[in-house]
């Protein structure tokens, strides 16, 4: 604060001039106070104003020249109550609360005023009674707080709730076990073919169509958040059982699924829900979300557009593909995997012209594991790219053991052949093992066909050009088999065994086989029968044209030790083996497996 100096100077006139210095000190002293930026003032302990600058009542929206020395605070309090700039409370409350001792604090107090200000109020007691109080209108930057501490707390595409505010809401849950609770767990059905079919902005137009749909069907007292991508989440805080929040779910779901015009397109999108209850699936928030993420996985595995709710076997499911997924690499890294070999036969000869590497695991511990369960755990977390590079060598390496020009087929996977190195591991192989190109086939699906054609014909190309021959595995299960036809000019077509197992003289598969090798033969392709078992299923497909075979009916996949042997009695009995390969009238019994 700003001291007077009172002392006399000499003279006969020290009395005015005495009154000319503190006159000139006042009035820097009320210069200083009013340059000041905050509102401040002074009360005696009678509630009278003392003193106040100019910025005090411009805080409170009042003409600067209403408030003058002397006046009450009551006074004071109604011209602000005219111009709104009083907190909701009654003026005595307020001057009561101006004296409190939590007034009194340092850090002062924010009081929000019926206009909307926010001022940040401090009060200082003088020894002498009364206090002195600075006003600060904090209005902009209580806004600014607000503004961050939403951003941080919300979704920015949708308004949404996002993950911060979802977990405070389940931890209000926990707290009270008495009242059971669901955790809904919701994600959009194929998105990712919206945003790159349409684009990202009709992708976000999606997401807040759907946030939208999910607000408008919330019950009293539930909380939707957006937790990312395509993924939302409920939590229903009232009294609820596990079938009520199925059934919720399901209405959720039928919202959803409406279809609307976005940007001129047609949308009919498709969800999948997940549902944990709590606190029976969970005392903690991250089992909670973890279970409700498991239910959302089994529901996408039924093939989308279906509410799961959790069971504990879902987590002993994701329990045992955790243990498998590490003794996979385990076995990756101690060479523990092993290759058995089928042989395709020739149908004009009888005899052998190669064989197809099938890969084996037995997992210590567990015994032999179906490639059906560990090929796809091997695709989802990338082991498959280690592994079908080991595939290639070791197969590579066998067939340069056997005679002649018998070749061998690898399968390649979707994924091995959509990361980068194929080719390099491919040309690796080959040239480690001595081995001509042509005598590798690699075999792939027709989900290879469908994702960035132009860079898979480009990859194609270059193997065809280092001399492998390329097979398409499974013909007739993808649902483009006939424009992949048309797409690529492939070496051998492989007929799925789905088809061979169903073939009888007069049912309709036989057709479809008949098609399937017509038109392989008008683009020059040949075509390979899986899964022959039956004297009757070898008849129809030699008649059909088929030109090669492979099935138990001539041997399971055995071990590479075993191959010499295969390919001595194939080919021995080939010149006997002629009525084999003619249609018979019945069918007979399945070989055993």
């Amino acid at each position: 604060m700003i001291g007077l100096d009172t002392s006399l100077p000499p003279g006969p006139s020290g009395e005015d001039a005495l009154l000319a210095s503190l006159q000139a000190q006042l009035q820097r002293y009320e210069a200083a106070l009013d340059n000041i930026s905050i509102g401040i003032c002074f009360f005696d302990a009678e509630r009278r104003l003392l003193l106040s600058n100019t910025r005090y009542a411009e805080v409170y929206g009042i003409d600067p020249g209403q408030v003058q020395p002397g006046m009450s605070l009551g006074e004071i309090l109604k011209l602000r109550a005219a111009a709104g700039a009083v907190p909701d409370m009654t003026a005595d409350a307020y001057i009561d609360w101006t004296q409190s001792e939590g007034s009194m604090h340092s850090a002062g107090r924010t009081v929000e005023l019926k206009n909307g200000r926010v001022i940040l109020v401090r009060f200082q007691p003088m020894q002498e009674g009364g206090w002195v109080s600075t006003h600060e209108d904090v209005t902009e930057r209580r806004m600014t707080e607000m503004r961050v501490t939403f951003m941080a707390q919300h979704d920015p595409l949708t308004g949404l709730p996002n993950r911060a505010l979802l977990r405070e809401r389940l931890e209000q849950a926990l707290a009270d076990p008495t009242h059971p609770s669901a955790l809904l767990s919701l994600d959009l059905d194929d998105f990712k073919t919206i945003n790159d079919a349409l684009g990202y902005r009709l992708g976000d137009m999606v997401l807040r169509a759907t946030a939208d749909r999910l607000t408008r069907a919330l019950p009293p007292g539930a909380l939707l958040a957006r937790l990312g991508a395509d993924e939302f989440a409920i939590v229903q805080s009232a009294a609820i059982t596990p079938q009520a929040a199925t059934a919720f779910g399901e209405r959720l779901l039928h919202e959803v699924a409406r279809s609307q015009i976005l940007d001129g397109q047609p949308i009919t999108p498709s969800a999948s829900i997940g549902v944990a209850m709590i606190p029976q699936d969970g005392t903690v928030a991250d089992d909670v979300l973890r279970h409700a993420d498991l239910a959302l996985s089994s529901a996408k595995a039924a093939g989308g557009g279906h509410v799961a709710l959790f069971s504990p076997a879902m987590e002993i499911a994701v329990q045992r593909r955790r243990s498998m997924q590490a003794d996979l690499r385990t076995a990756i890294a101690d060479n523990a995997l092993a290759l058995v070999y089928q042989p395709v036969v020739d149908l004009k000869t009888g005899c052998v012209t190669g064989f197809e590497a099938l890969l084996r695991w037995d997992r210590p511990g567990f015994g032999r594991v179906s490639p059906a369960e560990f090929i796809p755990l091997a695709e989802e977390t990338g082991l498959i790219v280690p592994i079908g590079n080991w595939v290639l060598r070791r197969a590579c390496a066998e067939a340069a053991k056997w005679p002649g020009t018998l070749r061998v087929a690898v399968n390649v996977s979707a994924v091995q052949f959509r990361a980068p190195g194929l080719y390099e591991a491919v040309a690796a192989a080959l040239a480690a093992a001595a081995l001509s190109p042509t005598r590798l086939e690699l075999e792939i699906t027709e989900s290879v066909m469908v994702e960035n054609w132009h860079d898979t014909a480009t990859l194609l190309q270059r193997l065809k050009q280092l001399g492998v021959r390329i097979a398409m595995d499974d013909f007739g299960t993808g649902y483009s088999s006939l424009g992949s036809l048309r797409k690529f000019p492939f070496d051998r077509i492989k007929i799925d065994q789905a088809f061979v197992r169903e073939l009888t003289p007069d049912n309709d598969t036989v057709a479809i086989v008949r098609a399937v090798v017509s038109l392989c033969g008008t683009f020059g392709m040949a075509t390979t029968a899986e899964g022959v078992e039956t004297r009757e299923q070898l008849g129809i497909v030699t008649q059909e044209g088929c030109t090669e075979v492979q099935g138990y009916l001539f041997s399971q996949p055995r071990p590479p030790s075993e191959v010499p042997d295969i390919i001595e009695r194939i080919d021995a009995a080939a010149p006997a083996a002629e009525a084999l390969r003619r249609p018979v009238a019945a069918a007979e019994p399945r070989a055993a497996n």
